[in-house]
This record gives C-alpha cells, sequence and structure tokens, in this order.
C-alpha cells in the first residue's frame, strides 16, 4: 500500500465488516473453522449428517421390485422392473439414483432397511424431534449430536452446520454445535480479488496490528475464492423448496461442497450436518420424487467420489435419513402420505455395502404401515462407538443395540 494504508483502505471502502468476518467476530464462520486446519487427529473419523425433510417415499426409494403387493398397493407408482437400477433379484433403487447405485456396486454404499422406532409419529416436526433427539420413548430438549459435543469437550467447531439454522440435533445441555453461513461474500464494487491479494500481501518489518490487517485480507481473498468455487460448482443443483417442514435454502452441493474442503483442510470438526428439503409429496409424486432423489444423488455421489481421493476423506462416513417413509398404498392423488418406517443409507470407504437389516413385510403391516425391523438408535449407536469412538450408551440413555456388520 503506497499511497493508501490498510487502515484508510478499511474506513473509506466498507470492507471492515468483511475484516471481522474473515477475523471472526461474534457468529461462528467458515474462517473460524478453517482456522482449525491441520489440527485434525489423522486416524479419527468424520460424520456427516444428510437429513432429508419431508419425510421420503423409502418404497419408491429402495424398491422391492419384486414384490407383487408392492405393484397391487401402488398401481400408478410403482416402477416396473425394467425401470429400476437393481441390487438384486427383489429389491432396486430409484432410475434417479444413478451415481448410489454405482457406489452401491463398488462396495461402498450400505443399504439399512425397515429403519424406525416404537409407536412412530406421523406429524413432521414431531417425528423429526424423535429422530434429532434420539428420543422416541420420553421428550427431550437435546439433540444427540449435541450430547456427543457435551462428552467430547463442548467446542462447537467440532459440530458443524452449513444450514441456515442450527438444527436441533447439534443442541446439547452445556454445548452447542455451530450454524455457518454459506453463499458469498458481498464486497464493495471497487474491490476485487487482486486488490485483496495485494492488501493481503506481508510487508518486510510492519507493525503487528498491520500485518493483522494483512491477514484480514488474506483471509478474505482465499474465502471469497472459496465462494465462488461454490457457487461455481453449483450448476443444475437445485436446493429444493425449504419448506415449512425444514430444509437448508442453500444446495446440497455447495454445503457438501463446504464440507469437503473443511475435510481436505483438515479441520477439527468431527460432525457436519447438512440437509436437503421438499420430499412431502402428496400428489404427482412420481416425477417430483425422481427430481428430488436426482438432487440428493448427484451431489452425493460426487461428494463420495471427492472424498476417497484423499486420506482425510477415506476417514469420512455419511449418513441419511429422513423422519419417516410413506404409506403403503399410494393415495387418490398419485401421491403418498405420512408414513412409518423406510430406509437409511451409509457411505464412505469404510462403509461395508450391500443390503442389511430384515426388509419390512408388505403385507404383514400395522393399520397400513410398515412395521419396522432396525430401531435407529441402533444405527446412531454404532455411528457413536465407530465413527466418534464414543460410549453409546452415555449418549442414548443406556442404548445398548448395536448395528452388525456394516464396516469393512
Amino acid at each position: 500500500m503506497d499511497t493508501l494504508t490498510r487502515r484508510r483502505f478499511l474506513i473509506a471502502s466498507g470492507v471492515t465488516a468483511g475484516a471481522a468476518l474473515a477475523a471472526g467476530g461474534a457468529a461462528w464462520t467458515l474462517p473460524d473453522i478453517l482456522a482449525t486446519a491441520g489440527d485434525a487427529d489423522p486416524d479419527a473419523r468424520t460424520l456427516v449428517l444428510v437429513t432429508l425433510y419431508g419425510g421420503n417415499d423409502g418404497l419408491n426409494t429402495v424398491i422391492p421390485y419384486a414384490d407383487p403387493a408392492y405393484a397391487k398397493a401402488r398401481p400408478a407408482l410403482a416402477y416396473p422392473a425394467d425401470k429400476v437400477l437393481k441390487l438384486d433379484d427383489e429389491f432396486a433403487l430409484n432410475p434417479a439414483l444413478t451415481g448410489l447405485h454405482e457406489l452401491y456396486r463398488s462396495g461402498k454404499l450400505a443399504v439399512l432397511r425397515g429403519v424406525g422406532y416404537p409407536q412412530p409419529n406421523r406429524s413432521h416436526f414431531q417425528s423429526m424431534d424423535i429422530w434429532q433427539t434420539g428420543r422416541p420413548d420420553h421428550p427431550e430438549t437435546t439433540g444427540w449430536l449435541g450430547r456427543w459435543l457435551d462428552t467430547a469437550g463442548g467446542d462447537p467447531r467440532l459440530a458443524v452446520s452449513f444450514e441456515p439454522v442450527l438444527p436441533p440435533v447439534l443442541a446439547g445441555a452445556t454445548s452447542a454445535g455451530a450454524a455457518v453461513p454459506g453463499g458469498t461474500i458481498d464486497l464493495p464494487k471497487s474491490v476485487d480479488t487482486d486488490l485483496l491479494t495485494r492488501l493481503g500481501r506481508p510487508a518486510a518489518g510492519e507493525p503487528p496490528a498491520q500485518a493483522r490487517a494483512a491477514a484480514c485480507f488474506a483471509d478474505l481473498t482465499r474465502i471469497q475464492g472459496l465462494a465462488a468455487d461454490v457457487a461455481d460448482a453449483d450448476g443444475d443443483d437445485d436446493p429444493g423448496a425449504a419448506t415449512a417442514t425444514g430444509g437448508a435454502d442453500q444446495a446440497l452441493g455447495s454445503q457438501l461442497d463446504l464440507v469437503a474442503r473443511c475435510v481436505e483442510a483438515g479441520v477439527t470438526t468431527r460432525v457436519f450436518s447438512v440437509s436437503l428439503g421438499g420430499f412431502d409429496l402428496h400428489a404427482d409424486e412420481k416425477s417430483a420424487q425422481e427430481a428430488q432423489l436426482a438432487r440428493l444423488d448427484k451431489p452425493l455421489a460426487a461428494f463420495a467420489d471427492r472424498m476417497a481421493r484423499t486420506p482425510a476423506g477415506r476417514n469420512v462416513v455419511v449418513a441419511v435419513y429422513s423422519e419417516f417413509g410413506r404409506r403403503v398404498t399410494a393415495n387418490a392423488s398419485d401421491g403418498t402420505d405420512h408414513g412409518t418406517a423406510s430406509s437409511m443409507f451409509l457411505l464412505g470407504d469404510a462403509v461395508r455395502g450391500g443390503l442389511h437389516g430384515e426388509p419390512p413385510s408388505l403385507t404383514d403391516l400395522d393399520q397400513g404401515d410398515l412395521r419396522y425391523t432396525t430401531d435407529f438408535r441402533d444405527v446412531y449407536a454404532t455411528l457413536l462407538a465407530d465413527v466418534l469412538r464414543t460410549d453409546p450408551a452415555a449418549v442414548l440413555t443406556g442404548w445398548t443395540g448395536r448395528l452388525d456388520g456394516v464396516w469393512t
């Protein structure tokens, strides 16, 4: 800065707020998370939790195409055998899930069938509350991962959400995760990346305060570039409607891109929460759900591929769930209404791919709904024990169930 000091530039250009962002303000920001780069335990695993808001139709996601009861229950919604992506002689994935099908074929996608809980609740809000608190048996004000955070020391940077508000799953009794907004950074029109780069270049012998200002500009340059890259990578990855039943207003691809960059940077975060809304489809469901599943499939498959390229990425486990599945029988509007048990997905290099758990019967129903065969707390306990390396009973109020055979 020959003719314009950094201090004068800060005042005159209106970048002060941006600099505060880069330096770390009251709210947690991406630079706060990236400030821990290189601090990760190289042997520690990372959990990425993907929430599908709206109650995804599990029977048209993992399709029992060979079961005659399936086609009988939903004549306009059922997929014939020649339209699905087969997993075996009985089950297949929705045709929109080509990326996940490839992961299954490569042994990196585990399909957990019949996941649910006793006395299921068909309210979006109450059922999601049950899934996020991990307490179907008793009301709870803390999330299951928030309680894990309590046991892990309470640093918010250990559990990060790239959603607009912190989801209840990351709220603990004595601590809470960090909600880190994505999107772009607004800079004055007179400021471009080249100018930020010049401002961020350290000068020999400069005072400490001026060096800190330079570091702020360097951070801004880095974050500005990151945000632009994420925006460019969005492509046609529409975020899907953020509805009253939840879902981030930022595209899933953008959220997962931020997660990928944090993982590759070696940040200390052990849990990331991302989401996709828009699965509450009561009418004309078939094409609408395919579009939603494509919005899930493309970024998720790209994320898995990217994670497989680095040692840190190969320590990542992704878990995908929704608050419930849909009823077995289609309604009169060619949609489905709120149901019960559904499938979950686990992805990652450490995952033993394949079909896991007992598929629920389509004829032995409970008031027209599927009977769950796997308690979701078994899944949580397995993730807590084998990904986050903690005692599940301390987080899940003494729960002792586990899944067998889901890890390599």
